[in-house]
């Protein structure tokens, strides 16, 4: 049987004084997911999240700012000490420290490079801080030094959640293969005990109302509690089967519990739980948020704070209302385009996990970004192109054939039905002349402005991502599997250009500064140019693997290139990238964001726009800012072997180590966990039959190394 071995590069941290060129236009006051929120006071709160992200707010959340934390890490977990000084933990072994409220943060030497989850301080001087692969460190003199604890920790065992009743006593959870993990301690983390709840759910957060009641919660709607000092644990009815992240005891008999999971049906779920009677009966919440919830905190029995995936949450009742205090909207957005320096567009919808989704959307600004307002006369299904000939006129195309054609700036749309697929993009060389490619090879033309539109001929049957024509009879149309055609004649023939360097990867966007040169975009880090108007193309180091979904040039020269991957700690990222010299030195930015970026468009030299999940909308006035150098890229690990790919039903594993014991994992393109096994063959056969059709990541952790490749359901 024929064997796939496919290599996932990824890249590290850069620069995040970069971030500053590029700012949050929406939702505002930014839009990374937050991982933990803590309040010092009343007022007073913190919340970290994606990308070395820290906001803080006066106000009680009304207003937030944000700091700058110098890391582009993504953090975890915060704490406060006192007024001023608190800490912040997050991936690579990062610790930050500020003495001044926030308004500087400054690293501190942690001695590991594992990636920590939580941290906790009993005191101004004493902390712990507990992470991936078993990482506990604590400190005695306010984070100068760090030690490791490494008593009964295995390298199996990720710790999420550290919490102290007290000096000495002590608890954190977390997972190993095959089983939750518990763990306490008397002794001021001198030594920790197992506790054994007998169960193999992944937990995730803990805390005590007291010297011996306590709550955990992880994955799968699982709620332990204790009344005994931890001795024992039982298991509480939750009634819900999402992943529960964070848990917080406002005192003995009221307790918190918030989390979320994916829905295959059309996007994620929030779930806030909350008891009265020490968890004897949890009820759900109405949180009106619609994706996962890391972390809750209270400041008093009413008062609470609640944040996750583009969503800030406070309640004043108790949570019986929360409200949310992120403002704008959190559609997905798949492209943006000005028709002048002012007036801009932004199209998208609600995610679709696999096929379509459910609702599209249309963001209109008049003032450069500063405002970005939902049109009324919204879609009913995604889109994924937008296209202005005019200040007035413009189009836009998507999910099911949809065709939308404005002629008043967005006031009204007038919509057509193609009877075609999914239509992924839109281009107009003139105001009358305009085309559409779509799923299929689909490729519609108009010759009057969208009153009619008529198929084409284009000889594949594979996808069209994109198109673009660099007059009224040369164009261009790139899509899957290393596809390409090019018509002379205004579509009356389209051929294959073969001398594209055989790339499986989609190809997913094409542009031209000039009719000679012209660059395309797709998977696996794929750039191509040409200089000779597209007779010949020849490839160009990226510097990454990471699938590229747009590309814009303002000039021949100068030009950026977004698209979506994963880091080092196989956290999800959004890329950029930019070039200054036609492209023979792609350099990365850091956008400040970790939101995959899925359209970047610039209106002028210096001032552009990148948008793309979670209603993201960034914006740069000074061309991006310096490039920072390339990311160091290297894949996660050795190749990880596994066949058939595709696969209908069943794949079998092949991993390095004889006997082999690893965790397998098996992840959708956002990142979400769908599917866990325990490997302990050298050879392992994984049913992905549950799977819906798509593509997924597949990782395989062996002791300190990280295996991952690419898995395609059919």
């Amino acid at each position: 049987m024929h064997k796939f071995y496919i290599l996932f590069a990824v890249f590290f941290s850069v620069n995040f004084a970069d971030a500053q060129n590029w700012h949050w236009q929406n939702p505002l006051p930014q839009g990374n997911p937050l991982h933990c929120v803590k309040y010092v006071d009343a007022n007073t709160g913190y919340a970290v999240g994606d990308v070395g992200t820290i906001l803080k707010t006066a106000s009680g959340g009304t207003n937030w700012t944000m700091q700058t934390s110098g890391t582009s890490f993504d953090l975890f977990s915060i704490c406060f000490t006192g007024p001023n000084t608190g800490y912040a933990v997050g991936d690579s072994g990062t610790i930050l420290k500020t003495t001044d409220g926030g308004n500087s943060w400054t690293p501190l030497a942690s001695g590991t490079v594992n990636g920590l989850r939580s941290i906790f301080f009993t005191d101004a001087n004493t902390g712990y801080a507990v992470g991936l692969f078993g990482t506990m460190l604590k400190t005695t003199n306010g984070g100068v030094g760090w030690i490791k604890l490494t008593s009964v920790f295995l390298d199996d065992t990720d710790l999420f959640s550290v919490y102290f009743i007290n000096a000495n006593i002590g608890y954190v959870v977390g997972a190993g293969y095959w089983r939750g993990a518990i763990y306490k301690t008397t002794n001021g983390g001198a030594y920790w005990v197992p506790q054994g709840p007998g169960m193999y759910h992944t937990l995730f957060s803990v805390c005590f109302t007291g010297a011996n009641t306590g709550f955990a919660v992880g994955d799968s709607g699982i709620i332990l509690k204790t009344v005994n000092g931890g001795s024992s644990w039982t298991k509480q009815l939750s009634g819900t089967a999402d992943r529960l992240n964070s848990v917080y005891c406002v005192d003995a008999n009221t307790v918190y519990a918030v989390g979320g999971s994916v829905d295959y049906g059309g996007g994620d779920t929030a779930i806030i739980m909350k008891t009265t009677n020490g968890g004897a009966q949890w009820s759900n919440q109405a949180s009106g948020a619609s994706t996962p919830v890391y972390s809750v905190y209270f400041t008093d029995t009413n008062t609470g704070y609640a944040v996750g995936v583009g969503a800030m949450l406070k309640t004043t009742n108790g949570g019986a209302q929360w409200t949310n205090q992120t403002s704008g909207a959190l559609y997905t957005l798949n492209s943006v385009y000005f028709a002048d320096a002012n007036t801009g567009y932004a199209v998208g919808g609600t995610r679709e996990v696999f096929s379509y989704g459910t609702k599209g959307v249309i963001l209109k600004t008049t003032n450069g970004g500063n405002l970005w307002t939902i049109q009324t006369h919204g879609p009913l299904h995604p889109l994924y192109s937008v296209y202005f000939t005019s200040a007035d006129t413009g189009y836009a195309v998507g999910s099911l054939g949809t065709i939308l054609k404005t002629t008043d700036g967005c006031a009204t749309w007038t919509m057509w039905t193609s009877n075609s697929g999914k239509l992924n993009s839109v281009y107009f060389p003139t105001a009358n002349t305009g085309y559409i490619v779509g799923d299929g090879g689909i490729i519609l033309k108009t010759t009057d402005g969208g009153a009619v539109w008529t198929f084409q001929s284009s000889g594949i049957n594979s996808d069209l991502q994109s198109v673009f024509f660099i007059n009224a009879e040369m164009g261009f149309a790139v899509g899957c599997y290393g596809g390409m055609l090019k018509t002379t004649n205004g579509g009356a023939i389209w051929g294959r250009v073969d001398s594209i360097q055989g790339n499986y990867y989609c190809a997913s966007s094409v542009f031209f500064p000039d009719p000679d040169t012209g660059y395309m975009v797709g998977g696996n880090g794929t750039i191509l140019k040409t200089t000779n108007g597209g007779s010949l193309w020849t490839s160009q180091n990226s510097g990454t693997s990471m699938e590229l979904f747009s590309v814009h040039f303002t000039d021949a020269n100068t030009g950026f290139a977004v698209g979506r991957g994963y880091d080092a700690n196989y956290n999800r990222r959004g890329i950029m990238l930019k070039t200054t010299n036609g492209g023979d030195l792609w350099t990365i930015q850091n956008p400040g964001t970790s939101n995959f970026l899925y359209a970047v468009y610039f209106p002028g030299a210096d001032t552009g726009y990148t948008v793309g999940e979670t209603g993201t909308i960034l914006k740069t006035i000074n061309g991006g800012g310096y490039a920072v150098g390339l990311p160091d890229v290297r894949p996660v690990s050795d190749f990880l072997n596994f066949y058939p790919n595709p696969s209908t039903d069943k794949i079998t594993i092949e991993t390095s180590e004889t006997p082999a014991r690893g965790q397998l994992s098996i992840l959708n393109l956002t990142g979400r966990k769908l599917l866990q096994q325990t490997i302990t063959n050298p050879s392992a056969q994984i049913d992905i039959s549950a799977l819906p059709v798509g593509m997924y990541i597949v990782k395989l952790r062996e002791g300190k190394s990280v295996h991952v490749g690419k898995l395609i359901k059919e």
